[in-house]
């Protein structure tokens, strides 16, 4: 599992370890917040083909899906 600060995932990159339709390599586009401003989701787009996909910031901890950095 991987530590990590949902406040300073804004333009990180990542990597998929089990990519799909040649996705790999992500960068985290936007940060989607509650009322509170606490972060609930993030918005990953491919680097290949700039598809876009909302998912809750707590799957990227998941070192079995993804690791950090583009590798």
């Amino acid at each position: 599992m991987h530590q990590i600060n949902p406040n300073k995932l804004l333009l990180s990159k990542w990597t998929s370890t089990s990519p799909q339709y040649k996705e790999k390599h992500f960068i985290v586009t936007k940060l989607i917040r509650d009322e509170e401003e606490t972060v609930i989701e993030c918005v990953l787009e491919a680097v290949i083909n700039k598809n876009q996909h909302t998912t809750p910031w707590q799957v990227l901890k998941s070192s079995d899906n993804w690791q950090q950095g583009w590798k």
